[in-house]
């Protein structure tokens, strides 16, 4: 499903068999907003955007994506271990051209998706959307794995105990991510989402000693100003909607800074002592599953689904079911351009990537926008760019 992002802006080549260094930490989603867990999931950049982590969980988040990415780790995740039978491509010319339109546009089509669902259709079970979501993504990567196509570690139940507080704030990310898509316009969504950042950078200093300088400091200064310029000047702001998406940033932050202390805990937990994206990706849609029924129970969303007349409609099943795959699409496209690209090209793709997303959003669901919120939306979506520039000036120098 989507992370989240995840987070880290993940940036997936290295040849078969290459040994790979330590997994990215920070990055669904799912956006995500599932990396966007990795664009997360968007997705996606923070410095640990779970939807572009998303590539480390779906490489996570559909909101994914959802959606941003942890720039030191990009480097590092384009040296991991690729699985033993990755799916082989055929020798086509310009895949570093292919990946990346690959990419942008699973990682568009996640979040415009979602939005069409929640407001389109007008679906009020997000937590049943989510829990699709994370079905269809078990139900391919572990039909790909079985086949042989993909390698991911087996689920054992000293992995499941390291991971499961992972999980919870993982679906907790999605969760907030659907509640707020269905309140909030695209545009607005990708710019609040940037507070994240803020935060992860925020965490890293005070939890890990982790020092930034002073460009990196400056963009996310301008990210603070850009999301309150553009929730004063929103036309069709909505409480609810800045209410979800604002626990949304801190559970974001939180998936980056805990996926991050627990990642040699769990790789110790495997049998072969790493773990690569896709069995992030299973891991968290697997234990997810439980956790979502107990949520669709406890929201009391069973009664809206046997009500809704959308559950037998096929070309609504046929709608879930794309948002599913296209979620898993960020990751393996995640995966794809980063191998064809440098983390330099990636990164910036990335925050890129979020100036047509706005755009998009806007004109296809008719947002009501004035000058100033256009000005304060195309101010934050630079400042992002600004970022990914600072972040890879100061890995650069470091």
């Amino acid at each position: 499903m989507r992370i989240q992002q995840l987070g880290n802006h993940v940036d997936p080549g290295t040849p078969t068999g290459r040994k790979s260094p330590e997994i990215s930490t920070t990055s669904p989603l799912v956006n995500g907003e599932k990396s966007k867990l990795w664009d997360q999931i968007g997705g996606q950049g923070a410095l640990a955007s779970p939807m572009r982590r998303e590539i480390g969980n779906r490489s996570l988040m559909r909101s994914f994506s959802v959606d941003d990415v942890d720039l030191e780790d990009v480097e590092a995740s384009k040296d991991r271990d690729r699985p033993s039978h990755f799916l082989r491509l055929p020798n086509i010319q310009n895949q570093s051209l292919l990946s990346g339109l690959a990419y942008c546009i699973a990682s568009c089509s996640m979040i415009l998706v979602n939005k069409f669902v929640l407001s389109g259709y007008g679906f009020n079970a997000g937590i049943f959307l989510m829990l699709y979501q994370n079905i269809v993504s078990v139900t391919i990567v572990s039909t790909l794995s079985l086949s042989g196509v993909i390698s991911t570690e087996p689920l054992t139940w000293k992995l499941i105990k390291v991971w499961l507080p992972v999980n919870i704030i993982f679906v907790g990310m999605l969760i907030t991510s659907m509640f707020s898509l269905k309140y909030i316009n695209v545009a607005m969504l990708t710019i609040l989402k940037n507070v994240a950042n803020v935060l992860t950078a925020s965490g890293e200093t005070y939890f890990f000693k982790k020092q930034h300088d002073r460009q990196v400091w400056i963009s996310l200064m301008l990210m603070i100003i850009s999301a309150i310029a553009g929730g004063v000047t929103d036309l069709s702001f909505h409480a609810v909607g800045y209410t979800w998406q604002i626990l949304n940033c801190f559970l974001t932050a939180s998936y980056s800074l805990t996926l991050r202390h627990v990642m040699d805990s769990a790789k110790e937990s495997t049998r072969s002592g790493n773990l690569n994206e896709l069995s992030m990706v299973l891991l968290n849609n697997v234990l997810s599953l439980p956790l979502g029924v107990i949520l669709v129970l406890g929201f009391n969303e069973v009664e809206y689904l046997l009500e809704t007349p959308l559950l037998r409609m096929p070309t609504f099943w046929l709608v879930i079911t794309a948002s599913g795959v296209l979620g898993l699409a960020i990751s393996f496209t995640s995966m794809w351009f980063l191998r064809q690209t440098s983390a330099t090209t990636y990164s910036l793709v990335g925050s890129l990537n979020k100036i047509p997303l706005s755009i998009a959003g806007i004109l296809l669901f008719k947002v009501r926008t004035s000058m100033e919120n256009s000005i304060s939306i195309m101010f934050g979506l630079l400042a992002g760019v600004f970022f990914a520039r600072a972040k890879l000036r100061e890995n650069s120098q470091s």
